[in-house]
């Protein structure tokens, strides 16, 4: 963005956006905590008294923070993505994501063990929803009837295992984790095509065989 069109909000968004990625870099030494915020505000010049005035909610509030950050990130760059295909952009963008936040695993792990706390269910469920609707909007799909839901859900499912999976991932270039996250794929697109499949059956059934009428007359 030109500077000197930026708003005010932007610029907000821009310190904001700054200092999560400040955050993120300090985790792996203090974790998600004020002695980690203040260590990303004295690294960007900022008084690190300011940690006491943000992210009210601690923790929890910083991944959620932080986590729509890399939604955002991974919408973004959605343009450089050639496949045209929904379930191959899908597939694309999971890969994408992973890719960018490699360099922050322990900080991954560390947001996950927060977030398996059960007073933080709510929350884990909030973040992964915005996580799958941000990938569903940036590989273009437009859905608003009940298969928004389903789709959501499968993709949900998908991604997470994924995540975990990738987290233990020792493999070159993560090819583990593409051998993983296909198979989840291809496993999907299998019951999909057996639902479909038998819900046609099933519909067949209830209308029931086709009767002959009589002939029209001449």
């Amino acid at each position: 963005m030109n500077e000197m069109a930026m708003t005010g909000e932007d610029e907000v968004r821009a310190d904001d956006d700054a200092l999560l990625r400040a955050l993120v870099e300090e985790v792996p030494f203090d974790g998600w905590t004020r002695t980690a915020l203040r260590r990303a505000l004295a690294r960007l010049g900022r008084d690190p008294d300011e940690a006491e005035l943000l992210f009210e909610g601690g923790a929890p509030a910083m991944i959620e923070a932080w986590t729509a950050l890399v939604d955002r990130d991974m919408e973004d760059a959605a343009g450089t993505i050639a496949e045209t295909r929904l379930a191959a952009r899908v597939r694309a963008l999971i890969l994408l994501r992973l890719d960018r936040v490699a360099p922050h695993r322990e900080a991954i792990r560390r947001a996950l063990a927060i977030l398996a706390l059960p007073r933080n269910a709510a929350l884990a469920a909030r973040i992964t929803g915005r996580t799958v609707d941000a990938i569903w909007h940036a590989a273009g799909d437009r859905s608003a009837d009940f298969s928004w839901y389903t789709k959501r859900a499968i993709l949900a499912a998908v991604y997470s295992t994924t995540l975990l999976y990738w987290l233990r991932d020792a493999s070159e270039n993560g090819e583990d984790t593409r051998a993983f996250l296909d198979r989840r794929l291809a496993g999907v697109a299998l019951i999909t095509r057996t639902r479909k499949r038998i819900e046609s059956r099933l519909a067949g059934l209830r209308r029931g065989p086709m009767r002959a009428g009589p002939s029209p007359s001449a």
